[in-house]
């Protein structure tokens, strides 16, 4: 994939979710689902953008840029689950269903469908398919019949799904890396878009407020907490960018570790900056902030990942530790 086409799928995302997203948290909120979004997301062909470009698409990279955009202006459609969702069925060697996907990992045994209960499924009111990635590596495709409706904390579907009809199940999906953990590295990508956002706002807010005659900004302490929203955002930025390349179990657990611990200090400085009107309603900044702290903890916490990133580490023991980060960092490929 050439860097100009990057750059356009980059560019339409942002433009496409810049426009659309505001109206679609509305009718979300409303209950509806945000019908005009999806038909458009879905007709430019960016739900397919993380495919590798042999079956039609342009590549991780590019399709983490899309979830990124995604965060960044905190489109209410399942954008990282159906792009994930694509990328699993892809490497399973079976057709991709229309309509929006979603995705559980770890999940039970497909065998199991009939009598457990799938908790907190991402969307699932609206799919049309549960795409279940069992811990021992299989993929199985139901479609939700029985739904119990629920949100994380910004309000987006978290669903128990109680009963689903089969669709097919497939072999083993080929590839470095589990479902779990491309889901991982998907809600950093978001959460590395949602902290921009947060950034953004917050420099614009501390610009134009003013406290004893002059900017906010003008204080050392506040540009002290603009600093480090920017290099958490920037550290995040780093390892997913180099998670998308070496798209290895290492580089992916480090992306998420590193998105998730600083999920929270972003959303905490941004929250001290902004004051109290910072925690109203009418104020947006709670749109990413709420995303933040509820995807931080979504597909594993940092805790959960940084215990992940030691045991890997471990695996190959202290001689091992130094190539397996340089190749972390610099590997070619990022196909899953």
């Amino acid at each position: 994939m050439s860097d100009e086409t990057a750059r356009l799928i980059e560019r339409t995302a942002d433009d496409l979710f810049a426009a659309e997203s505001g109206a679609a948290r509305q009718a979300l909120a409303e209950g509806a689902w945000p019908e005009r979004l999806w038909r458009t997301f879905a007709g430019t062909g960016l739900a397919q953008a993380a495919l590798p470009e042999d079956a039609g698409g342009a590549g991780l990279a590019a399709g983490l840029a899309v979830m990124r955009a995604a965060g960044r202006h905190a489109a209410p459609i399942p954008v990282a689950e159906t792009m994930v969702g694509a990328l699993l069925c892809h490497a399973a060697g079976v057709e991709t269903p229309d309509g929006p996907l979603t995705v559980h990992a770890p999940a039970w045994e497909p065998g199991d469908a009939d009598s457990a209960a799938l908790p907190r499924v991402p969307w699932a009111r609206f799919a049309s398919v549960v795409l279940i990635a069992s811990t021992g590596g299989g993929l199985a495709l139901y479609r939700p019949v029985g739904v119990v409706e629920g949100a994380n904390l910004a309000g987006e579907p978290r669903d128990d799904v109680t009963q689903g009809s089969p669709l097919s199940t497939a072999r083993d999906p080929s590839g470095p890396v589990d479902a779990s953990s491309l889901m991982a590295l998907a809600r950093a990508a978001q959460l590395r878009g949602a902290m921009e956002r947060v950034l953004a706002m917050t420099v614009a807010y501390a610009s134009e407020r003013e406290q004893f005659g002059r900017p906010l900004k003008r204080f050392q302490a506040i540009q002290h907490h603009l600093a480090e929203i920017g290099g958490e955002a920037a550290a995040t930025g780093a390892a997913v960018d180099a998670a998308a390349q070496a798209c290895t179990p290492f580089a992916l657990a480090a992306a998420k570790a590193r998105a998730s611990q600083a999920a929270g200090a972003v959303a905490r400085l941004a929250h001290q900056v902004h004051g109290a009107i910072g925690y109203t309603v009418e104020h947006d900044l709670h749109v990413w902030t709420t995303r933040l702290w509820a995807w931080r903890d979504e597909y594993g916490n940092e805790a959960h990942w940084w215990h992940e990133l030691g045991a890997e580490a471990a695996r190959g023991g202290g001689a091992a530790l130094w190539t397996t980060m340089v190749t972390a960092g610099a590997s070619e490929g990022g196909s899953a």
